[in-house]
Order: structure tokens, then C-alpha cells, then sequence
């Protein structure tokens, strides 16, 4: 790349490599060379993961068959922002993707909260804080709002550890999300996700 490519930058994880290009044709040619170049070296190029991707937007508004990709446990494609002004428009960006969000939602059924009912809900926030927040810190850097989902689905599982915690809320899913609720307005603080997942849903 350095000595055949320095015009196209790009970047590099394990074996895993984003390169930006400025067309189509300079990314067909960059494909056929790395191509070359890998077989001179006996490997070759992941025949599923190689794609040339067009990174749509408001100023890329062309039809490709690819418009999005995965890299490092975040999706790239377009998706609706707005500005400092408060305009919305349509860039190509990064969120958490989709393997990601899934990988978050296992994650969180392995704690079964729902059989941890020796504990109180200040022990649970004191157990899984500093893992919430590796999430947050991590796929809450881009597009914050793709995050919500599976932050919304850890309430979900909190709400069944109160059905089995407390006997009068059994089998009452709505009252146990609701005093969910009360601990958040009592608490926002308590668990790392609730002052970003309710604080933005408050501005909206």
C-alpha cells in the first residue's frame, strides 16, 4: 500500500483492513492488485468479506448493491443526523451493528437476573455497572441512539428479576416495569444506562 497506494488510506485490525477509496474503478484496480499481491505471498483474499462498498449519503445518492459494512463491532451505512442548526440530513456513519447488539442481548441472559433474587437492585447496579459502561464507552461513541435497544432489553430482564423477587408482582409484567421505572426517577444514577437512555428519550 505504502509504495503502490499511499494515495488511499487506510486501516488495519488483526486481519481485517478498511481502505477508502475515491471511485469505483480506483477500488476495482486496488482489489485486483491486493489480489495479485496476496497470491505472490500464497494467501488469498476472503472471498465474502471483500466487497466494494458504496458509502451512500445526501451527496453519494447512486444505486449499489452493497451500502454498508461491519468493522470492529460497528455498522457503516447511511443513517439520518442532524446538524448544529438542527437540520436533518443523511450521512454515511457508524452504530453499533447488529452481530454486536445481538452479542450484548447474550451477554445479559448469561447473568440470569431472573435467579439472582438473593440480591437487592443496588447489588445488581454495583455487579454490572462496570460492564454497562465498557457498552456505553465503547458503541456510545457513534450514533448513540443504535445503543438503546439492547439497553431497553436490560430493563426488560430487570423488570423479570422483580416478578421473581417479589411475590405481588408476579406474573404482573406491567407493574414490574413500572417499578423499574420508579427506581429510574428515584435513582437515574443507579444503573451506568439510565441517565443516557432516559435523558435522551426526555429531549425527544
Amino acid at each position: 500500500m505504502a509504495k503502490h497506494h499511499p494515495d488511499v488510506p487506510f486501516e488495519r485490525f488483526a486481519d481485517d483492513v478498511l481502505c477508502h477509496c475515491g471511485s469505483e474503478d480506483q477500488a476495482r484496480e486496488l482489489k485486483e492488485h491486493l489480489e495479485q499481491r496476496f497470491a505472490q505471498c500464497g494467501l488469498e483474499l476472503h472471498p465474502d468479506k471483500t466487497r466494494i462498498v458504496y458509502c451512500k449519503d445526501d451527496d453519494r445518492r447512486g444505486e449499489y448493491p452493497d451500502t454498508k459494512f461491519d468493522f470492529l463491532g460497528y455498522c457503516f451505512r447511511a443513517r439520518r443526523s442532524k446538524n448544529r442548526w438542527g437540520k436533518f440530513f443523511v450521512n454515511f456513519s457508524p452504530g453499533v451493528s447488529n452481530a454486536a447488539i445481538s452479542a450484548i442481548r447474550q451477554k445479559i441472559r448469561d447473568w440470569k437476573l431472573r435467579c439472582r433474587i438473593d440480591r437487592w437492585i443496588d447489588d445488581l447496579a454495583r455487579m454490572f455497572n462496570p460492564i454497562i459502561r465498557g457498552w456505553m464507552n465503547y458503541y456510545g461513541r457513534y450514533y448513540k441512539s443504535a445503543l438503546f435497544p439492547a439497553l431497553r432489553y436490560l430493563d426488560q430482564c430487570l423488570a423479570h428479576w422483580v416478578m421473581a423477587k417479589y411475590k405481588r408482582l408476579r406474573r404482573h409484567r406491567r407493574r414490574a416495569a413500572q417499578w423499574v421505572a420508579k427506581a429510574v426517577s428515584r435513582d437515574p444514577t443507579l444503573f451506568a444506562h439510565w441517565s443516557m437512555l432516559y435523558r435522551a428519550a426526555a429531549e425527544r
